[in-house]
């Protein structure tokens, strides 16, 4: 693959995350959501009473990031924040019930945001698609991928689809 092909393809990539990510803030915005807050709700849906080391690592995100986000949550009255039981110097988070119930919007926010990206994609497009996405995030993150490793220094011969 060329040069200039390949570069034109991770400026797509990253455009296309870019305006994915601005169409879901606009959504999530009317919600009084902003961007970023909504992974961590999405987060603590899955298990709650994660810490907020937790979240971060889970996230992606550093730990300071993570604590400003999650007092503008509680402030807003979606998280609360407790002690934990075993070590005092530590905290969990809790979706409050007005954070449950925010849950909601956010996935439906989602799932609308997902339908406006991937209109015009058949199913077996939008099955290709999430496949080759898996497989760009496990090159990046040198994470394995369901139908084998993914290698940092892979020959592009064996990356062609």
């Amino acid at each position: 693959m060329a040069k200039a092909s390949k570069s034109m393809t991770m400026g797509r990539l990253h455009s296309a995350a870019r305006l994915a990510r601005t169409a879901l803030a606009t959504r999530l915005l009317a919600h009084g959501f902003y961007a970023g807050q909504d992974q961590i709700m999405v987060s603590l849906d899955a298990e709650d009473g994660q810490t907020p080391g937790q979240l971060a690592m889970r996230i992606g995100v550093r730990p300071p990031t993570i604590t400003k986000t999650i007092n503008r949550l509680q402030a807003q009255g979606f998280l609360e924040k407790k002690a934990s039981e075993t070590d005092a110097r530590q905290a969990h988070v809790f979706l409050t019930e007005a954070g449950r119930e925010a849950i909601r919007a956010i996935q439906k926010s989602l799932r609308k945001t997902e339908k406006q990206a991937l209109k015009g994609l058949d199913k077996k497009e939008q099955k290709t698609l999430a496949k080759l996405l898996s497989r760009i995030e496990a090159n990046l993150s040198g994470a394995v991928v369901e139908d084998g490793a993914a290698e940092e220094d892979e020959p592009e011969e064996q990356v062609a689809a």
